[in-house]
């Protein structure tokens, strides 16, 4: 392939990048946030209870060991 050949297909990408990329439909602002809380929130008990059964097995190994 020469350079303009693969110079053309690389803006028809883009081009069809952006027309699709107009057809998505976008969250609200409110919509981001919340979902945004959420994840947090889930990321944040998550991460406690792993600590929690880490520190759990831990202690029993420690005790049977």
């Amino acid at each position: 392939m020469n350079a303009k050949r693969i110079l053309e297909k690389v803006k028809q990408f883009f081009r069809e990048v952006t027309a699709e990329g107009k057809k998505v439909s976008w969250p609200s602002k409110q919509e981001f946030v919340g979902a945004t809380v959420v994840v947090i929130f889930a990321i944040l008990v998550l991460s406690i209870f792993i600590g929690l059964v880490d520190f759990v097995l831990s202690r029993l190994f420690g005790l049977i060991m």
